[in-house]
Formats: structure tokens, C-alpha cells, sequence
């Protein structure tokens, strides 16, 4: 009887795996496949454009009534005020699918529905009608995305190693005068520091020249009440015609937007665009984290288990670090902000970066810090379970060891450790899938909702772990519960989700075929 309710629970706890799983994709993935656009018509003549996302059934607090109600993104918030409506079914006299409505998704607004009008050129028509804007726009708008390309990597590149240069320099001459003051050296670094100056000027005004030839063209857009709006080509992400496309058409749009929110950017307070930040500062932070947690808890149950007389005080310890496994996350992150930012991120600033102060360094949340908070966090899971892993080794094992004239030392790192690795690594597993999950401290020490740079890129000492860091399962929060247009991110939160999900069951992969080697590797010395 036991036996069927154990198989019985198994069962259906895998069953709400799937169930969930199945969810998130079916949400999640549904965000990125472009349906149709429909116009419609209502009884006073109102005419509007958009995509029907919901349907159900009106209810007036008597029961079912028999009618239906529709919810529509109409897009053009820049007009509205708002991406979506409802509209009662019965007050609808006209449905199309018109083959030459526009959808344009844009770096500013959110999308457009309408139609396309004209092209101009600083203000000067260049081109009218719909053909002919079909005809001419592809073309202007890659150069449009081209000179985009440019402008970004003048901004992240030369531009940003001139400000680098200069940060760096500034804070060199304020050593300097922290030091006593050398004239001397001061002379030169400040003569750098105005050259650089002249040439970070050079560039500033090629960018203003770039992003004036990106604004010249725009796209005249008519929506579906007859209001027009321009819109510059270069700040048109994609131009869609949704009821005029092909199957292979649409499968590469649903690839194209894939691609784009696991690669890109975030934009438009992260309601659109990509999540790679988030996803690197969540992979980052938590490879770091392991680093730090890992020999931490294996030292501390190695030293209790094989070292330390069992006694009183070593249970106490124990149930210490059982209690730990318990407190409230968002005590850590207290913790983490007394001791690592304040106390530790202080005094490294007092120390090594005095010529920054008061901006602090090290002093403020980082990745680093946020880390280390984790660490403390799930270092009781990597305790308990390095234990048990060294609880499992033979006794034979040691004594054989001891036998053949191994120290105690080298008994213990030599043999009972590599023989307790896949204990060793199940508490890592499980470390790292609950760091990963965890918001509530990381929003104390170093997590933002944008951070302006990665921790990691080209100028010394390439990995900035000082830096503020974004983060899944934050930005799940921030989209979900934070932004103000709710309706048209609540996709991109289950989209987020299933990342996430993905993400923690591939780094619990990688580490659980680890541990599975480690295991076969030492199944001999468990005989």
C-alpha cells in the first residue's frame, strides 16, 4: 500500500512538472509567432486595427449572459494612450484581414498598426504611395539599421575607451594628489587628459552627426481612424505585414524574435527587445557564487566530520547550520549589506581607491557582493550534503589508506573526498538551483532593473565585479508587477520564465553528468 502511494506521489509531482512546463511554453513561446491583424468595425462607425488576443464570455453577475466579449492590441500607444481594448462582439458589424496593413515594431512607442502613406526626407516628400513605399523602404531601412550599427559601436567603442581613458586618468591625478602632489606628472597626465578631451569632443560630434542622418527619413503611418504619424525609419526595429505572409515567412519572424530576446538588449523600460543582460549577470552570478560556496562548506563539513571531536559543541554547530537552511532570504541580504558592502566594500575603498571616494567602489552593491550573499545562503545545503557524501565512504577505505602509510591528510584529500565528490556535487546541484531562483536579497546588494554595462569586457582587469548586475528573476518581477502597461508584458513574463527554468535544469545537467562520472569513476573504492 506504501509502495503505490510513494509511485502514486512520484507520479503526480512529475505530472505538475509537465503541467507547468507546458504552461510557461505555451505562453511563453506563443509570444514570439506574429497573428493576424484584423480590422473591425463597431455599430457608430468607429473603425480599429489590431490583433485579437483574448476571448470570453461577458459577465454581468447574474450567470452566463450568451455573449462575448474581444481583447485587442491596437498597438499605437503614442495615439491611444494604451495597447489594448475590449470590445462587446455584438456591437462589431464588420471583420476584414486587409493584405496591406502595416505592423511596425518600433525602438520607442511599442508597435503601430496602420497603413504606410509616404516616405519623406527632412520634412520634403520622397516618396507616396503604398507600392511605392513597399518598394523603397526595405532598402533605406537596412541603411537605416547599418548606420545603427555604427552609431552603436562608436558609442560602446571609441567612445567609451576615450571615457575610460579619461576616468582613469582623473583618478591617476587624484592619487597624485593624495600622494603630495608632483608637479611634474600632474603637468602630464592633465595634458593627456585635455587631449583626450579634444578627441572625445571629435567623436561626440560625429555621433550627432549620425543620429541626424538616422532621424532624416520617416515613414508616414495612417492608422486605421485616419491619423497619420510619422515615424523615423531608424527607429523602425521591423516592418511586418502579417496578413501577407508565407509560412516560411512567419517561422523566420518566430526565429528573428528568438533570436533577438535571448542576444539583445532590453528597450522600453525591458517591456521589449532582449534579456541577455539578465541572463549573463544570472549565469555569472551564480558560477561565482559556486566558487565561493563550494570550498567553503566542503572545508567546514571535511573539518567537522573527519577532524573535529564529535561532542557537544559539534552538534550544537549542527544545528546551527540546520537553523540557517531556514531564515528568511531577505536577512541574508541585511546581512550582506551591513557586512560585505558597508563593512568589507568600505574599507577596500578607504584602502585601495581613495581617489574615488566619496563615490564608492566596492562600496555599493555589485555582482560580487550579491555573490557572496548567496554563498552565505546556501552554504548550510553544501554542509549537510558533503556530510552525508562523506558519511557514505567506506570505513575500509581510510583504513586501507592509513595502512599503506598515508598521513591523516592525505587519507582525507586524497581518498575520502574524491570518494564523497558526488555527495559533494549534489549539495553544489542544489546550491545553484535555489541561488538562481532567489530575488529578494539580490535587490539589497547589486541587482538593478538596468545595468548600463556587463561586468565583464575588454579594459583591465576585463571582470569588474564591482559592477551592478541584472538579474531573471528579478526582471520576471519588475515585468510582471512593475510596469506600467501590465497586459503587454504579461507574455514576455512566462517567456522569462521558461529561460529560467531552462537555465537552471542545464547548469544542474552539466553538474549532475559530472557528478554521475565522479560516481562510476569512484564506485570501486565504495566496494
Amino acid at each position: 500500500m506504501f509502495t503505490w502511494l510513494s509511485g502514486g506521489a512520484l507520479a503526480m509531482c512529475v505530472l505538475l512538472v509537465i503541467l507547468l512546463m507546458a504552461i510557461l511554453a505555451w505562453n511563453g513561446l506563443g509570444y514570439f509567432w506574429q497573428k493576424p491583424v484584423q480590422r473591425i468595425v463597431l455599430d457608430d462607425g468607429t473603425v480599429f486595427l489590431g490583433e485579437i488576443h483574448d476571448r470570453d464570455e461577458i459577465d454581468e453577475g447574474e450567470g452566463p449572459t450568451g455573449r462575448y466579449q474581444i481583447r485587442m492590441k491596437l498597438g499605437n500607444r503614442d495615439l491611444t494612450g494604451s495597447d489594448f481594448r475590449w470590445f462587446d462582439e455584438e456591437r462589431i458589424v464588420q471583420r476584414s484581414f486587409p493584405a496591406e496593413a502595416v505592423l511596425l515594431e518600433r525602438a520607442e512607442w511599442g508597435n503601430f498598426y496602420g497603413y504606410p502613406v509616404e516616405l519623406r526626407r527632412d520634412g520634403e516628400l520622397l516618396v507616396q504611395g503604398e507600392s511605392e513605399v513597399r518598394t523603397t523602404l526595405p532598402s533605406l531601412h537596412r541603411k537605416k539599421m547599418e548606420l545603427l550599427e555604427d552609431i552603436h559601436e562608436l558609442e560602446t567603442g571609441a567612445i567609451g575607451d576615450v571615457n575610460y581613458e579619461i576616468e582613469e586618468r582623473t583618478r591617476e591625478l587624484k592619487r597624485i594628489e593624495l600622494a603630495g602632489g608632483d608637479e611634474v606628472r600632474s603637468n602630464r597626465i592633465q595634458t593627456e587628459i585635455d587631449a583626450r578631451n579634444r578627441a572625445y569632443r571629435q567623436l561626440a560630434e560625429q555621433l550627432s552627426v549620425s543620429r541626424e542622418e538616422l532621424l532624416r527619413e520617416t515613414l508616414v503611418m495612417e492608422a486605421a481612424d485616419g491619423t497619420r504619424r510619422e515615424v523615423p525609419v531608424g527607429f523602425i526595429v521591423r516592418t511586418i505585414r502579417p496578413n501577407d505572409m508565407g509560412a516560411g515567412e512567419a517561422i523566420g519572424l518566430y526565429f528573428s524574435r528568438i533570436r533577438e530576446f535571448l542576444l539583445d538588449d532590453p528597450r522600453e523600460a525591458n517591456t521589449e527587445g532582449g534579456i541577455f543582460p539578465a541572463i549573463f549577470g544570472t549565469v555569472m552570478m551564480v558560477f561565482i557564487m559556486v566558487f565561493a560556496v563550494t570550498p567553503l562548506g566542503v572545508l567546514a563539513a571535511v573539518y567537522m566530520r573527519e577532524y573535529a571531536r564529535q561532542g557537544w559543541v559539534i552538534r550544537a554547530i549542527r544545528i546551527a547550520v540546520n537553523n540557517l537552511a531556514g531564515v528568511p532570504s531577505i536577512v541574508f541580504g541585511v546581512f550582506g549589506l551591513g557586512f560585505f558592502v558597508y563593512l568589507v566594500g568600505g574599507s577596500i575603498d578607504r584602502l585601495f581607491y581613495p581617489e574615488n571616494l566619496p563615490a564608492p567602489t566596492f562600496g555599493t552593491g555589485g555582482i560580487l557582493w550579491g555573490s557572496l550573499t548567496l554563498a552565505l545562503l546556501t552554504v548550510p545545503v553544501v554542509i549537510v550534503a558533503t556530510e552525508e557524501g562523506l558519511a557514505a565512504v567506506p570505513r575500509a577505505a581510510r583504513e586501507g589508506s592509513l595502512a599503506l602509510g598515508a598521513t591523516k591528510f592525505e587519507t582525507t584529500w586524497k581518498v575520502v573526498v574524491p570518494a564523497s565528490a558526488p555527495g559533494i556535487l549534489t549539495g553544489v546541484i542544489l546550491a545553484m538551483a535555489r541561488a538562481a531562483g532567489e530575488v529578494a536579497p539580490l535587490m539589497i546588494v547589486g541587482m538593478v532593473k538596468l545595468a548600463p554595462s556587463l561586468p565583464l569586457d575588454h579594459h583591465f582587469p576585463f571582470v569588474h565585479l564591482e559592477r551592478k548586475f541584472m538579474h531573471l528573476g528579478f526582471h520576471i518581477y519588475d515585468v510582471g508587477f512593475q510596469s506600467p502597461n501590465v497586459e503587454a508584458t504579461k507574455p514576455l513574463v512566462f517567456a522569462t520564465a521558461l529561460l529560467l527554468v531552462v537555465i537552471v535544469s542545464l547548469m544542474n545537467l552539466l553538474a549532475t553528468w559530472v557528478r554521475n562520472r565522479l560516481r562510476s569513476k569512484y564506485t570501486s573504492s565504495a566496494v
